[in-house]
């Protein structure tokens, strides 16, 4: 999963953890809320009244028994109660539920009672508000504070998307520009990295430090690996040239002339890997040329006919299905065959014998074309996939499987390479191994 989409998610995460929090925590504090609201408005309401006592007299209220007044809703009430000379002393309000009858109906009410003393008597004022008007109270501010808490935290979600993408930009323009799609290090940009964001610059510069070093370890080995190649070559030219005049000596022993023979055989051996080593070196520096246009169908036309011998010897079937042909228009006909041959050489190495080796090609979905070889042997062991176009690596495929120096795949993948193609392997043990080649 990509950064920006794992900081998104972690993002809305938390938004839905705050979200859920809110859902527990807001009802009991808005409850509070209502119920100190409530409260405070019957302490407005105790001070209004007795101001207006203070003004206008007790009498103006009382003119019996009590006074009582209540909305005609019944979501209010207010009474004055005359209280015997024994009754409870003056002192501050208090605050209660309990139920009260309005108009022979009973109704949950929050109430403040306030027992107060004037002109040498007692009284008691009582102001109700319905509880039923504290819960719908309650249920507005619950309802509008869960909305505001769910609106903010998607408005929070987007914008923090917004921020992420926006400050993660510069390092999606390293991987596009830097990273993606460099198999070498001379296609990389050394470009600096436009952002004001030092971690960012600091990961920039350290990209394009690791890669000068790299491409002067990779320029050091093609120019040793090259050098090297040359210089062998001479010595084994002059050793077979001995050697091919010592076997004219008709004074040579017979059992001298096998051991002559053989060493030829090993020089051979030793001079073909110098070639392959030195053509891969000149692939990599490229000294090969991209400019022939050519058909994959003729190519391998030419490998099959240079390898029917073999494929008779060990008696397997080759079946080649190209539906249709692809031709590449900038390309290297010798490298080409050298790429198939390699591929198609090495199935017939390591397949079992009478088996079968089959060359699909396909258009690719995405564009291109798809070229595979599949062989019925004995497959390659999972562990020993990533190291299979490693140069000099040879892996144990059977008692009579046939000797190298593991040069045929790494060869085989600097030609795809050199073709901007791509070389990939799939195997499976005891039913095959698949070599897959895509060209763009």
């Amino acid at each position: 999963m990509r950064l920006e989409a794992k900081l998104a998610l972690f993002n809305a995460l938390s938004k839905l953890l705050l979200v859920l929090l809110g859902a527990v925590v807001i009802p009991p504090v808005v409850s509070r809320v209502a119920v100190g609201h409530t409260d405070q408005r019957l302490h407005e309401k105790q001070a209004e009244v007795m101001q207006l006592i203070r003004r206008n007299g007790i009498s103006a209220f009382v003119k019996g028994e009590a006074y009582a007044d209540y909305n005609i809703l019944k979501q209010e009430y207010i009474t004055l109660t005359p209280l015997p000379a024994a009754s409870e002393p003056t002192g501050k309000p208090r605050i209660f539920d309990e139920p009260r009858q309005v108009d022979n109906e009973i109704e949950d009410f929050r109430i403040l009672s306030y027992n107060f003393n004037i002109d040498r008597k007692e009284y008691r004022l009582e102001i109700g508000s319905s509880l039923a008007t504290v819960e719908l109270l309650t249920d507005t501010l619950r309802h509008m504070a869960l909305w505001v808490l769910v609106i903010g935290a998607l408005i929070t979600i987007f914008t923090d998307a917004a921020f992420a993408h926006y400050l993660l930009r510069p390092l999606r323009q390293l991987i596009v520009r830097k990273l993606r799609g460099v198999h070498h290090p001379s296609a990389f940009s050394y470009t600096p990295l436009e952002t004001d964001t030092a971690d960012f610059q600091r990961l920039d510069e350290s990209l394009n430090e690791m890669m000068r070093k790299i491409q002067s370890a990779f320029e050091k080995e093609r120019e040793f690996m090259s050098n090297v190649s040359h210089e062998l070559l001479t010595p084994v030219s002059i050793l077979q040239s001995r050697f091919e005049n010592m076997l004219q000596d008709p004074e040579l022993g017979h059992a001298h002339s096998l051991k002559i023979v053989d060493s030829q055989k090993t020089l051979y051996r030793l001079r073909n890997t110098v070639k392959t080593l030195l053509l891969i070196a000149n692939i990599e520096n490229e000294q090969y040329l991209r400019d022939e246009t050519v058909s994959v169908a003729t190519v391998l036309a030419e490998v099959t006919n240079e390898l029917e011998d073999r494929l008779a010897q060990r008696e397997i079937h080759l079946l080649e299905d190209l539906e249709p042909d692809y031709v590449l228009l900038r390309a290297n006909r010798t490298l080409l065959f050298t790429l198939l041959f390699n591929l198609i050489s090495n199935a017939i190495k390591y397949n079992n014998w009478g088996g079968s080796i089959t060359v699909l090609g396909r258009p690719h979905p995405e564009g291109g074309y798809t070229l595979s070889v599949t062989d019925t042997g004995p497959g390659i062991a999972p562990e020993n996939l990533p190291h299979l176009f490693d140069r000099f690596r040879r892996f144990q495929k059977g008692a009579s499987a046939p000797e190298g120096y593991g040069l045929g795949l790494p060869i085989a993948k600097t030609i795809a390479e050199f073709h901007k193609a791509q070389l990939t392997v799939t195997s499976e043990v005891s039913k095959g191994t698949t070599f897959s080649l895509r060209f763009r």
